[in-house]
């Protein structure tokens, strides 16, 4: 194995060297496709609708950006870790305390709730890398309902948000190993010993989406990178890659790159909720915390090639497929040979009391996919892809016979790469797409800010063929694509529905009171008014607008800007939102409708008079 890597490396080093001094040069037209074939298969006519929506993280912008396939446009951005102007969000009283004093999150790996294995149209969840949350969306409406964290004992919560068979737990774990609980001080020195992972399970209430902490597991000071839920056979069991085996710090490009093999972390999670009911856990920061020791059956560690960062389960539930970036090689396990082999202790070792499996035993194959294996998605047709990163390109394989079918160039450095419906135990096997890290000029140029590049791909015959070539700001992790007909958005609030106790519907029921200090407004938004048109305060008094708009219609969306106090939110047809504020600046100030609603738009106006 060692002389693997001693091959490998340098391949990947000369790789990367290539690309970054201008070795994009001689690939910059990458993969075409015939251009007649790529228009008709591509095209949708000016009002007609994708077969699919796409859900794409968006990185440290902190929200997700909804893209339709195959058109590949940009449909609508729906904010999540991070205030945007654009739709109010951050500015009501709400979505503010929501994003509990953030101002930005690292929105990674979107997850659709699922029913048996297909997704089901409910819920997207997110999770937060930075500050160690997840987001939850409702897809009635589009919004972020729910940001729930930071979570107890998690540090950089990267290796989310993926959903077991029922939506019963969305995965979440550690990236960075620290001293637990957080905020203890512990030496670098002492990380081997003193510093702790975790892998978590967050449950879901099947009937309103809420998340609250199910469980967590205490793991050896590794970092834990991505993860997926099992299907099928492989139900109960959740998966999480991991590197850093070494308990290495410093320069890890070095230090953790030291040992032949890493781990693949899986854990029972029926096994997790039994050790919990059975009072073995400890409470570490408020969570009851599971530490293996005391709790045998309920995680082991799988060696995997080095460096692994994706890990993914097949829709039939059979395979786990593990993929090392340092090496050419993407593993395939199987969890009949998992289970033999925990029934039968055939263990190779223990990390922090966590066994170890026989390599050998729980392996089914070695797939030679090519450099820089990353990311694994699957069509209909018992056919994986591999992302691969250093040779910027997708890799089609067989399950079962693990033959290397086809290998398309993507342009540039692909990351994750997601299949329609292809998380899924019935995938569709028409569309794939490249999520790229870099785009090295296939488009206009923008300065030195690039954008990233996602590029699909038909998958849908014996050869792959590049269709379309797309951008999305920074920086997309990982999307998931299903079937738009699964999901059965509203486009007005019914008024039955409203149940805000400060909601009013008619001008008349509007009005201003005072308690001491504190005005409080109830307010209509309507074309193409606000009622009150004035609405007059003592400076430092604390304002509270409870704003519905009245309307029934489709996108008569209503926008309250306030002129010099950093206020805009956006109300949708049939909403009641709250708009609260210090009153600490006098004067005369414009308030505005940001939302074209009318002809008469620009008359939609009032003022806050606030006197010295």
């Amino acid at each position: 194995m060692k002389s693997i890597l001693s091959t490998i490396i340098p391949l990947v080093l000369s790789a990367i060297l290539a690309i970054s001094c201008g070795g994009e040069k001689k690939s910059r037209s990458g993969a075409r496709s015939d251009v007649q074939d790529a228009a008709v298969k591509t095209y949708v006519a000016p009002g007609d609708l994708d077969e699919y929506y796409m859900f794409a993280s968006g990185g440290h912008s902190g929200q997700v950006y909804i893209y339709g396939l195959p058109s590949m446009r940009h449909i609508s951005t729906i904010p999540v870790f991070a205030p945007y102007s654009a739709t109010g969000y951050g500015f009501d009283k709400e979505s503010k305390e929501m994003l509990g004093g953030f101002t930005w999150g690292d929105a990674h790996h979107p997850s659709l709730s699922e029913t048996d294995g297909d997704y089901d149209g409910r819920w997207l969840f997110i999770s937060d890398n930075a500050n160690n949350r997840m987001a939850r969306v409702d897809l009635r409406d589009f919004k972020t309902k729910q940001i729930f964290g930071p979570i107890p004992n998690v540090s950089g919560n990267h290796c989310s948000s993926f959903v077991t068979e029922n939506t019963e737990y969305v995965l979440a774990g550690s990236r960075f190993s620290i001293p637990l609980p957080r905020h203890t001080y512990e030496k670098i020195e002492d990380y081997a010993t003193k510093y702790k992972g975790v892998v978590a399970g967050i449950k879901v209430d099947p009937k309103t989406g809420t998340m609250s902490l199910g469980w967590e597991i205490l793991m050896p000071p590794f970092n834990y990178d991505l993860g997926d839920a099992g299907k099928g056979p492989s139900k109960d069991w959740g998966f999480w890659t991991c590197y850093n085996s070494e308990r290495a710090t410093g320069k890890l490009e070095v230090t953790s790159t030291q040992k032949d093999r890493d781990y693949v972390v899986a854990v029972n999670w029926k096994e997790a909720e039994k050790a919990i009911t059975a009072g073995k856990a400890k409470i570490i920061d408020g969570a009851k915390v599971i530490d293996p020791k005391d709790a045998p059956g309920v995680v082991f560690l799988i060696p995997a090639a080095k460096s692994p960062h994706g890990v993914d389960v097949s829709p039939d539930g059979k395979y786990i497929v593990a993929s090392g970036k340092l090496q050419s090689i993407t593993t395939v396990f199987n969890i009949e040979k998992i289970q033999t082999a925990i029934e039968k202790k055939d263990f190779t070792g223990t990390e922090d009391g966590i066994p170890v499996l026989n390599y050998d035993a729980v392996k089914d194959a070695e797939v030679n996919v090519g450099l820089g294996p990353l990311h694994t998605q699957f069509d209909d047709q018992g056919n994986a892809y591999t992302s691969l990163f250093v040779e910027s390109a997708v890799a089609k394989w067989k399950l079962g016979t693990w033959e290397v079918l086809d290998k398309i160039p993507v342009s540039y450095n692909i990351g994750h790469l997601s299949a329609a419906e292809g998380d899924t135990k019935h995938p569709d096997g028409k569309f794939l797409v490249a999520l790229n890290k870099l785009s090295h000029g296939r488009h206009l140029n923008v300065g030195p800010s690039q954008p990233e590049a996602s590029q699909l791909i038909d998958i849908s015959g014996e050869k792959m063929s590049l269709l379309y070539d797309a951008f999305t700001e920074p920086e997309p992790h990982y999307a998931q694509i299903v079937k738009a007909d699964k999901i059965k958005p509203i486009e007005v609030y019914p008024k039955e529905e409203n149940k805000n106790p400060n909601a009013i519907w008619d001008i008349k029921d509007s009005k201003i009171t005072r308690s001491g200090k504190h005005v409080v407004v109830k307010a209509i938004a309507v074309r193409t008014s606000f009622e009150p048109t004035k609405i007059e305060v003592n400076k430092g008094d604390l304002v509270t607008i409870h704003l519905t708009n009245i309307e029934q219609t489709t996108d008569e969306l209503h926008g309250f800007g306030l002129n010099e106090y950093n206020i805009n939110v956006v109300v949708d047809p049939g909403e009641t939102k709250t708009i609260e504020f210090v009153a600490d600046k006098p004067g005369v100030f414009p308030y505005y409708c940001t939302n074209f609603c009318s002809a008469l738009h620009q008359e939609m106006q009032g003022y806050l008079l606030v006197k010295p």
